[in-house]
């Protein structure tokens, strides 16, 4: 199959429509052995790309649980940008000199192209708007795929996601790397045992932000290192300008979706997870009015509803960023250390990272916490590894984490058709606001779809 005619056939979903020519049977996943190294290609190897490289790799011991990875090799790399350095987070330059032995590359569809036979799995590091296009081409061809969270820049790519991962039976998982560290499962635990007694609502708050800002002006020249046409890949066409990378592309529309689409999957992802939530009946934003039309706001409230069932009071969600509180967080007064806490009938459970403590103090003082019953993870990397080659399931895994995406680019939704969502999940569609379906999918630019 051509390329053009294979990107069309994997990307068709994004956009909503039908889905293209079937492949052959060896477009599903190839069963790694158990004794066999799993050949990883990574899609974006400077920045944060580089701290899933060399925990993919081996040289790094994992974050939050599980050591060094094994039984991988990494045998492709792919960056547009050799320009960036820093301590933690190096350039791609560093990445390609280190991994002599593997394959470079500034365009992923070429060398998804020329090492199909010699690629089990792709891990995708990219800015937002690469990750469903770079994921669905290699799940499309029976690739295992790890991609960085959010995993995709708008609700149907999605749901494509979780779709095409399930179609071409790989395994997958998200980068949301703090499910897999032993506090989460401890707040699991404890509001699940009934610690804080009927759960009813969840407050998240950021205590930062990007203010929203007009494009930036000049055409400065593009760095010679810089493959900047590629870096703009499946993206509306714009000039160069150096506010954009290496970081700042999470606050314009085109690229990323603000602080509540770079953050906003690690902290409702213990939500998601603790109350077993499905998705939401109802989604509505407050922010900054009018909504900038190019980039994303500094402050943003976001409310959440979901439905219990007959008899029950509905689940309420909230996420705010910027350096207020607001909504119904601001009745809470959260210290310094915690960024959420959960509400029940019989107390409180604040949240963060590497903590979380029950409340009120005198109250729990002598509780007894429930037998830890969440086994400790081998790592997030080496579950995805693990199941490359057949064994296990990623706690993370695209059937899952898509849905916590999926919420998480619903409250930019809300926050920029300035309306209150009636969200009908089955019909993928927002009931009595046919205005805001552009914003559920993207367009591409022509080669990228």
């Amino acid at each position: 199959m051509r390329r053009r005619d294979f990107i069309r056939g994997g990307l068709v979903l994004a956009t909503g429509g039908a889905v293209g020519p079937g492949l052959s049977a060896r477009s599903y996943a190839r069963v790694v052995g158990a004794n066999e190294r799993v050949n990883v290609a990574v899609i974006g190897a400077g920045g944060r790309g580089w701290r899933n490289l060399a925990s993919i790799s081996g040289r790094e011991e994992q974050e939050f649980a599980g050591g060094r990875v094994t039984g991988t090799r990494v045998v492709a790399l792919c960056d547009v940008d050799l320009r960036r350095e820093g301590p933690r987070q190096p350039g791609a330059a560093r990445a390609f000199d280190e991994f002599e032995d593997a394959a470079k590359y500034h365009d992923y569809r070429d060398m998804l192209d020329e090492l199909d036979r010699d690629i089990d799995a792709v891990l995708v590091s990219t800015p937002n708007h690469h990750h469903a296009p770079a994921s669905i081409m290699a799940m499309r061809r029976g690739k295992h795929v790890y991609c960085e969270k959010p995993g995709a820049h708008s609700v149907s790519e999605a749901r494509a996601m979780s779709r095409v991962a399930s179609e071409r039976a790989v395994a997958t998982q998200l980068g949301t790397q703090v499910h897999s560290s032993e506090n989460y499962r401890r707040v699991v635990e404890l509001i699940r045992h009934g610690a804080i007694g009927e759960v009813s609502a969840c407050h998240l708050w950021l205590r930062s932000g990007w203010p929203a800002t007009d494009r930036p002006a000049g055409t400065p020249p593009v760095p010679p290192d810089l493959q900047w046409d590629l870096w703009l890949g499946p993206a509306p066409e714009r000039p160069y300008h150096p506010s954009y990378i290496p970081t700042r592309w999470h606050q314009w529309w085109d690229f990323g979706g603000g602080m509540l689409g770079n953050m906003g999957c690690h902290y409702v992802d213990l939500a998601f997870w603790t109350m077993e939530l499905e998705v939401p009946s109802t989604v509505e934003s407050d922010g900054p009015r009018p909504p900038h039309p190019e980039s994303a706001p500094g402050w943003q409230h976001v409310r959440y509803t979901f439905d219990r069932g007959p008899g029950r009071p509905p689940f309420t969600l909230t996420w705010t960023h910027g350096p207020e509180p607001r909504g119904d967080l601001a009745d809470y007064h959260l210290p310094d250390w915690a960024w959420g806490v959960f509400v029940g009938s019989e107390g409180q459970l604040l949240v963060s990272y590497p903590r979380h403590e029950l409340l009120p103090e005198r109250k729990f003082a002598d509780y007894r916490r429930p037998t830890p019953s969440l086994p400790p993870s081998v790592g997030h990397h080496q579950e995805w590894i693990n199941a490359c080659r057949g064994k296990g399931r990623p706690s993370c895994h695209f059937g899952d984490s898509m849905r916590v995406t999926e919420a998480v680019l619903l409250g930019n939704v809300a926050y920029r058709s300035g309306r209150r969502l009636r969200w009908d999940a089955s019909r993928l569609a927002i009931d009595d606001a046919p205005e805001t379906e552009s914003l559920l999918r993207r367009d591409y630019r022509p080669g990228w779809m």
